[in-house]
């Protein structure tokens, strides 16, 4: 990691009280929650985010998960693909399509709601709009509250992949990177 990780008996009052209660949660703070906790009320309010997107939201689980790894890819943060792909893959998720998404290939899709929620997050992704057929079929399946969970889980997603990145979270010990075009924190072919 580029900045140390705040030890417990280094923390502020209110860093102590955050990390408190989200290793309460998750068991441990990790990932990144340990660089949030340098900024105690965004790390507050970012795990109160990303916790509504992960496991409150009106999206089904196995989206979740899948909007975690496309987030992950679209910004090749390794640390959060490997956090995330088992649990996509367990939720139903094929390995085809996760093959595809690490590889950057179109994935092609059995299930109608993970094409029409992979279109709506690429769009947002790549043109930064969604068109009104993806939006329309958004909305056909997952209804207004579920178009609005979408665009919020690609966001806190991309910001979680933007901070792993940003600090050169560590990989997990016991994964290997999933991207071929990635090595390290930079693209494989990119000159230093």
């Amino acid at each position: 990691m580029r900045i140390a990780r705040l030890e417990p008996e280094e923390m502020t009052p209110r860093q102590r009280e955050v990390h408190d209660r989200i290793a309460g949660k998750r068991g441990k703070v990790r990932g990144p929650y340990q660089i949030w906790i340098q900024s105690p009320e965004l790390c507050d309010r970012q795990e109160a985010m990303t916790s509504y997107c992960r496991w409150e939201c009106s999206l089904p689980e196995k989206l979740r998960e899948f909007g975690l790894l496309i987030a992950a890819r679209a910004y090749d943060a390794q640390y959060s693909w490997n956090a995330h792909v088992d649990p996509a893959l367990k939720l139903g998720i094929a390995p085809e399509i996760v093959e595809a998404l690490a590889t950057k290939k179109t994935p092609i899709f059995t299930q109608e709601d993970e094409r029409v929620f992979y279109a709506f997050a690429m769009e947002l992704l790549e043109t930064h709009f969604v068109s009104q057929k993806t939006f329309d079929e958004g909305m056909k399946i997952f209804g207004k509250q579920g178009v609005v969970d979408i665009v919020a889980n690609i966001g806190a997603f991309v910001t979680l992949a933007m901070c792993l990145n940003t600090f050169e979270v560590d990989l997990q010990p016991d994964r290997t990177p999933p991207f071929p075009d990635i090595k390290g924190f930079a693209p494989a072919a990119a000159k230093l």
